[in-house]
């Protein structure tokens, strides 16, 4: 029977899952409170402009109207005149002169009136805008609250705590609408995980039992001495199968479990894990000719030590595995860098494509052979490890190493 053709894969996406770019320069991107607050206050400053520009312009023309003097001296005759304002003013002018000294002072005076007027209305309106920018600030604040509690239940829902709620009280206004689709999306997807693992975890559960009925049948029937030799080879490649089922059916009870956030968390020792990871695996690579070597420095993070023994012991198996028949190794550290708990796992081996090292963290995926073609293991090591290292906080990363083989990368937070 034709097998079913594989669904076309999505293009290769990069090694390292880098993070988006940050820009060199913060400040050309404000928060949204920030450019709320602009808008405000650039709002106002505009108003406040346009105001007193009408202000300026309304008292200018009511201090130019008649522009020519209310009164007119048709007689100087021993007038005697003193004034500090209007210097021009004196004793001795014929009477044109007189007038349009008077004309001079006034239009003067007028202009002094207007630039102290526009002085004191460009000060108070800085005064003013201060206040609204500051104003503004609060107000956005104000507004936005209920977007910064969507936010930190966003992040608590990251953690995989699908059980937070915004449940944000206030008018019926947008943002409440978005909080109340935002729950019920939540609670869309905490039924449908809930659901998954839940079957998942029964579907392991119920396969348990016939295997371990199955393994049980077959090795007395290998015990028997006088069953024929082609029952004997049968049984083993029957038993061998089994094994297989059993630890496929582990591997999808360790990942659903591992999906969970981690409640308890206890002092764990990267170094430590490593250590038992190698003695386990020590006698499967000492079979096929690999050493095993690195050095395994203090490395201590808050987790769950049975998952994150699982971490090391299946990268540690991967790299046996999955390595040259001669001269072989495989290099284990454990460290803590820039402030992360750092297990870097590294083998020789085939070389490996790096469009091909996503695929290699998807369940029952193997590197050229997807679901079959592989005796090695179940197809779920890499996603267990991955699932756990989400779990823990932590993050893996994979590239080819020059010359054939992997460099494995998990990182957790100290």
């Amino acid at each position: 029977m034709a097998s079913t053709p594989a669904p076309p894969q999505a293009p290769p996406k990069p090694t390292w899952a880098p993070r988006s770019p940050q820009s060199p320069f913060p400040w050309l991107r404000p928060t949204i409170r920030i450019r709320l607050t602009l808008l405000y206050g650039g709002m106002f400053l505009i108003a406040g402009i346009l105001l007193l520009s009408i202000i300026y312009l309304l008292a200018a023309q009511a201090l130019h109207t008649g522009n020519q003097p209310l009164f007119k001296i048709i007689d100087v005759g021993d007038l005697k005149v003193s004034s500090t304002d209007c210097p021009g003013l004196a004793s001795g002018q014929t009477l044109s002169e007189f007038n349009d000294a008077i004309s001079q002072c006034m239009n003067h005076q007028r202009q002094a009136a207007l630039d102290n007027l526009l002085s004191r209305s460009l000060l108070a309106l800085l005064g003013l805008a201060v206040i609204a920018f500051a104003f503004g600030y609060a107000m956005a604040g104000r507004v936005l609250s209920p977007l910064g509690r969507i936010t930190r239940t966003a992040r608590a829902v990251a953690g995989s705590d699908l059980s937070r709620r915004i449940e944000l009280d206030g008018p019926d206004d947008e943002l409440k609408e978005l909080a109340d689709t935002f729950d019920d999306m939540l609670e869309r997807l905490q039924r449908a995980f809930t659901a998954q693992q839940r079957f998942v975890g029964n579907a392991s559960h119920e396969l348990r039992t016939p295997l371990a009925i199955n393994r049980t049948l077959l090795e007395v029937h290998l015990s028997d001495p006088d069953a024929p030799v082609e029952l004997q080879q049968l049984g083993k490649t029957l038993l061998a199968t089994n094994e297989r089922s059993e630890q496929l059916v582990e591997g999808l009870l360790l990942l659903a479990r591992s999906d969970n956030q981690i409640v308890e968390r206890k002092p764990v020792d990267l170094a430590e894990v490593a250590g038992q990871a190698i003695d386990q695996v020590h006698g499967e690579a000492a079979a096929k000719g690999v050493v095993i070597r690195g050095e395994q420095k203090p490395a201590v993070v808050q987790g769950n030590g049975v998952l994150l023994e699982r971490i090391a012991l299946n990268l540690v198996q991967n790299a046996v595995r999955y390595n040259v028949s001669e001269g072989g190794w495989v290099e284990v550290t454990t460290e803590v860098q820039h402030g992360q708990a750092v297990l870097v796992v590294s083998n020789t081996g085939p070389v490996v494509p790096a469009y091909e090292i996503d695929n290699l963290f998807e369940p029952f995926r193997r590197l050229r052979t997807e679901r079959t073609g592989s005796d090695k293991g179940v197809g779920l090591g890499l996603s267990i490890v991955r699932s756990v290292a989400r779990a823990h906080g932590g993050h893996i990363a994979a590239r080819p190493r020059e010359g054939g083989g992997l460099v494995m990368r998990v990182t957790f937070p100290v």
